[in-house]
């Protein structure tokens, strides 16, 4: 078996200082990572959909060869029915 750490589960190196003061800053992310995000959230929501749609038109059994074929599909952007 393999183990992926989360990253919960190290100890920070620099302690975290809360601050109660009235003028607290929040960490906000810029607008450049917001819109970064907001396209990676759209493109893992367009791949579901594409996956969904194809496993809806092979039967809708997640078989090796299909899998084979959506991992083939995702890295190729190729989402036409069998070619």
């Amino acid at each position: 078996m393999t183990y992926a750490a989360h990253h919960r589960d190290f100890v920070p190196y620099f302690p975290y200082q809360t601050s109660t003061g009235s003028n607290a800053v929040t960490n906000k992310a810029s607008v450049l990572r917001r819109i970064v995000d907001a396209i990676f959230e759209s493109r893992q929501k367009q791949a579901g959909r594409d996956i969904a749609r194809f496993l809806a038109r092979s039967g809708g059994r997640l078989t090796d060869d299909i899998e084979r074929e959506i991992t083939q599909r995702l890295l190729t952007g190729n989402w036409n029915p069998r070619q």
